[in-house]
């Protein structure tokens, strides 16, 4: 036998005995999983959050290449296991396809439409797939059909062409995401009876974006400032900023239109004093000589609401006319309606709720948009949601009791605390201190040096310490209490307590000791927190 042949016989024997013992682990394992899958169905028909091993295959590969250009290939594998949380209740509905996923979570469309707002020239526009007359047709189609002044005019065919001729891909993904949230605002622009062609505001406004915040800081797909979200029930504190949400954000915004159609009877001066105060509307009216029509005051208004009409009407234009001009957006698998709210019994992130309940932490945050730390609290008497698909409203609630056990363990374990729950005051009084400085002060409050300068008639950026500044802040404040023998806390004994000018509820919920906001309001029957000097407030429930 030639030493050859012995060589080649080893080198086989060698092979099967790692192949034999390859296919013994193999063997193994296929009856682990199988074991494991018994496991697995047990627990979905109890509903539990069950902790499933998933086998990790690591490759290396290793490349040696000799002189001879002759090459040879060495690979290790290693084969472990790794436990992950998987709740179950029923099987996975179809997943959101990542196109639509994108379009859901791309905020680059809010800056584009923005600017294109501002920056609107009404320059004659070359485009020769929409003739003159057959825009004229159209809108006077749509001026028939709607409570809206869409007469032609050479301005508003600019926009109109310009949209078409440089915007088609940024509208086409609006028809898109439009798809998840006109179902909402439809039913809520009905509910108040206000045409239901105002749902293109919102897409002039924020881009469809819910976290959409404006260089002065009007927030959410409604775009409302701090001050009018307040008048309007939207809430601001440390963890949820309610301008945020949808539902109460589009609630909010047919209330305000409704008012302002009532001041105006009409509704391109609604749409204007929407955007800009129903004081700079009037003060155009005067200034044109008293007309009432858009058109004629157009050059009398701030620019950015000299722009804001014409986009809104192109807008409704390019939509209520896509299929005329080839536009074919992504549909989306699910809308607004094919979701469901769940009322939290506890705190709990995003986060964790992503990684038990096998759902995008992207997903989430874009269902539940109000939620500035991507955490939910739970608060006496307040309606605190968690929004899901419907296919997982199931799955959670199958697994609830297991999921906020499991929340409540990770909490305590944290080394840094999670931040404290305060309501953001709409007026603070702010005490300079060494080494403040406008620039400062205005980054600590979310605002600008310009608006502190205002709201105080300031003239110069000069401080003295010891100075109070009157403040609106944009950033939830915690007024800290005082420890010195001066403090103010006073014993609820005195059972009432006369406003003052400059309260807020938290300023007096810090004078008495073992009250807090929340108290002051149910004892007193507050729904928001307008309260006024003079008014008698029980500190206690009798």
């Amino acid at each position: 036998m030639s030493r050859f042949f012995r060589v080649s016989i080893r080198v086989f024997l060698l092979i099967m005995v790692v192949h034999g013992s390859a296919q013994e682990k193999e063997t193994r394992a296929s009856k682990r999983n199988k074991k494991k899958s018994k496991q697995t169905e047990q627990a979905i028909s109890i509903g539990q959050i069950t902790k499933d091993t998933v086998q990790v295959v690591d490759t290396l590969s290793i490349v040696k290449k000799t002189v001879q250009h002759e090459t040879t290939t060495i690979t290790l594998t290693s084969i472990k296991d790794s436990v992950i949380d998987v709740a179950r209740d029923h099987p996975k509905l179809a997943e959101l396809d990542s196109i639509w996923k994108q379009e859901l979570y791309n905020s680059d469309l809010f800056d584009t439409l923005y600017k294109s707002v501002t920056t609107l020239d009404y320059k004659p526009v070359e485009f020769v797939d929409l003739p003159t007359d057959t825009l004229k047709a159209r809108l006077a189609e749509l001026n028939a059909r709607t409570p809206f002044n869409v007469e032609y005019n050479p301005s508003l065919e600019s926009v109109i062409k310009s949209y078409l001729k440089n915007r088609h891909e940024h509208l086409e993904r609006l028809m898109a995401l439009s798809e998840f949230y006109f179902p909402l605002f439809e039913q809520e622009l009905d509910n108040y009876d206000i045409p239901l062609e105002i749902k293109y505001l919102a897409i002039v406004e924020s881009a469809l974006k819910p976290r959409a915040k404006s260089r002065v800081g009007a927030t959410g797909l409604w775009q409302f400032m701090y001050g009018t979200g307040k008048m309007f029930g939207l809430e601001v504190s440390s963890y949820v900023d309610e301008r945020m949400d949808p539902l109460m954000a589009t609630k909010a915004a047919c209330k305000y239109l409704a008012s302002l159609y009532r001041v105006f009877g009409d509704w391109d001066l609604a749409l204007a004093s929407y955007n800009s105060g129903p004081g700079n509307v009037t003060k155009a009216i005067r200034r044109s000589g008293g007309y009432t029509n858009y058109w004629n005051i157009r050059h009398n208004l701030p620019r950015e609401t000299a722009g804001y009409l014409p986009a809104f009407l192109a807008t409704m234009y390019i939509f209520e006319y896509a299929d005329k001009h080839g536009f074919q957006p992504k549909r989306p698998k699910f809308a607004y309606f094919e979701t469901d709210t769940i009322k939290v019994k506890q705190m709990i992130t995003l986060e964790q709720v992503s990684e038990k309940m096998n759902i995008d932490i992207e997903e989430l945050q874009f269902l539940n948009p109000s939620y500035k730390l991507d955490i939910i609290p739970f608060i006496k008497d307040e309606n605190y949601v968690l929004r899901l698909p419907l296919d997982k409203v199931g799955d959670f609630v199958a697994n609830e009791t297991q999921l906020y056990t499991i929340a409540k363990a990770e909490f305590d374990q944290r080394e840094k605390p999670l931040p404290k729950f305060f309501e953001a005051n709409d007026r603070i009084r702010y005490r300079v201190r060494s080494g403040d400085y406008l620039g400062r002060i205005a980054r600590k409050f979310g605002v600008r040096v310009s608006q502190i300068k205002k709201w105080n008639r300031m003239r110069s950026n000069n401080l003295r310490i010891g100075q109070r500044l009157t403040i609106y802040p944009r950033k939830p404040v915690v007024t800290r209490t005082a420890t010195s023998k001066k403090s103010t806390v006073v014993s609820t004994s005195t059972k009432q307590y006369t406003v003052q000018a400059g309260d807020t509820l938290w300023s007096i919920s810090q004078k008495f000791k073992g009250v807090t906001i929340e108290n002051l309001k149910n004892w007193n029957d507050i729904s928001g927190t307008g309260i006024k000097p003079g008014m008698k407030l029980k500190l206690s429930k009798s």
